[in-house]
């Protein structure tokens, strides 16, 4: 038997189940493994993420303690040894989009729930992708990346996208940074796999999630819309969707760290070069 079967079996057991068929390994990319085993109460998943985004071990405990209805409640989480073990979830929104536009206020009511733990949530290795931190950000993947020079000629216009976005009336807290139907549960809205997850402004977690349909932009301002005037909400939305882009250079650079050559190696230009269309985001 594996180390990774006896300690997933061992875990079940603390939580009064049993497996019942082979561990198997449907998944493996650069940013961690994936696991999956039939037991007697359903089915369980078992994360082993890479060094980079192991965080989100430690992430699943404090979003079930301080938002319970959006997430899955882990069965158990070591962040000593990098492991993390989930139930199954069920159906995703994969193939019902028009359905992800009703998920994305319980998404705003979560992150509003997490604007506290800032603090915790840097505190287990989340990276700080607040709009202060974004010119030192932006140098970084720059000079990781090298591969988008014509980019550098943005800075001193991305950097003022920042510091226009420092002053929202919005509060930093945490962003998936990759918000997308088959991310989110179909039982009513819950969010998952968050290993690509930083400190942010919260609607960074728009450019990926958004598209045309402004209902869906609409249901989500909603849930923020006692901190600042709409206008305000869209303004703040336009600038956190061009940030979001070197949000996701950096995640997807975090993510392919110990498989620089894997085919995901383009990932981080494929965001840089975004920043290149001149305001691609105005919202009407």
């Amino acid at each position: 038997m594996s180390d990774e079967a006896a300690w997933l079996d061992d875990r079940l057991a603390e939580a009064g189940r049993r497996r019942t068929g082979a561990l198997t390994v449907p998944r493996v990319r650069p940013w961690g493994t994936v696991m999956r085993a039939e037991t007697d109460g359903g089915a369980v998943w078992l994360k082993l993420p890479a060094a980079s985004t192991a965080f989100e071990v430690a992430l699943y405990p404090l979003l079930h303690r301080l938002a319970p209805v959006h997430v899955l409640e882990p069965l158990a989480a070591d962040p000593a040894l990098g492991r993390l073990l989930l139930p199954d979830g069920g159906p995703t929104l994969r193939d019902r989009p028009a359905e992800f536009a009703a998920a994305l206020p319980r998404y705003a009511e979560l992150q509003r729930a997490l604007a506290p733990a800032v603090d915790d949530m840097l505190a287990i290795g989340m990276t700080d992708m607040r709009p202060e931190r974004l010119p030192q950000r932006f140098d970084e993947i720059l000079d990781a990346v090298g591969t988008v020079p014509e980019v550098r000629g943005r800075r001193a216009w991305f950097a003022d996208i920042a510091a226009a976005l420092a002053e929202s009336r919005v509060p930093a807290s945490i962003d998936h940074a990759d918000l997308h139907p088959g991310n989110v549960f179909a039982d009513g809205g819950r969010c998952y796999d968050w290993g690509d997850s930083v400190v942010g402004h919260p609607f960074g977690s728009m450019l990926v999630a958004l598209g045309p349909d402004d209902r869906a932009r609409d249901a989500y301002l909603e849930a923020f819309t006692d901190l600042a005037p709409r206008a305000e909400l869209l303004e703040d939305l336009r600038r956190a969707r061009i940030a979001g882009n070197v949000i996701r250079a950096l995640t997807w650079q975090r993510a392919i760290a110990a498989d620089p050559a894997t085919r995901f190696a383009d990932g981080p230009a494929v965001h840089l070069r975004q920043l290149l269309t001149a305001e691609p985001w105005a919202c009407p």
